[in-house]
């Protein structure tokens, strides 16, 4: 289990910090999706993993980048949550790929209804001088689904079929 929590704490962080970042300001840098993809690779590289298993966490990577990039064309996501779903992606594989998906929709649903229900009340004074805050507040703000992303990241990661064979 120690192994199981050194080699997924970057991921963690990272998603962490994405979801951060976008509630804060709308926006996640592009430094983390590259972040979150330079420590899978890693840990591709460093546990000695099959060419198939390169296969399907690619093939998943590109089926997220594909699916990101409509979705941002679309309007429905921004760019950094496409690329934060593609490098998230990568860890996933094929085999879990879609379970992360199910997850991050569902969470961006409750994520979405919280932020309109919490929108048609007053902001309270003592939360109104926070600028972030205020700009989730907007009644025709945006919905920082980083934070779903990130949340069915985490949420499904100890049900993994990676997380399973780093945990032995």
């Amino acid at each position: 289990m120690l192994t199981a929590l050194v080699v997924f704490f970057p991921l963690v962080f990272l998603l962490a910090l994405a979801a951060s970042w976008d509630l804060a300001s709308y926006t996640i840098p592009n430094f983390i999706p590259v972040a979150v993809l330079l420590a899978f690779m890693l840990f591709a590289l460093f546990s000695h993993q099959n060419a198939a298993f390169f296969e399907a966490h690619a093939l998943a990577t590109l089926i997220g980048l594909l699916a990101g990039f409509v979705l941002f064309a679309l309007g429905y996501i921004g760019g950094g949550d496409a690329k934060l779903f593609a490098s998230a992606a990568a860890w996933f594989g094929m085999h879990d790929l879609m379970t992360y998906v199910l997850a991050a929709s569902l969470l961006g649903g409750v994520l979405t209804l919280a932020l309109l229900s919490v929108r048609r009340f007053p902001l309270p004074a003592a939360l109104a001088g926070r600028a972030w805050i205020a700009r989730l507040h907007e009644p025709r703000g945006g919905i920082p689904y980083g934070v779903a992303l990130a949340a069915g990241g985490i949420a499904i990661l100890p049900y993994t079929d990676l997380f399973r064979t780093v945990s032995g």
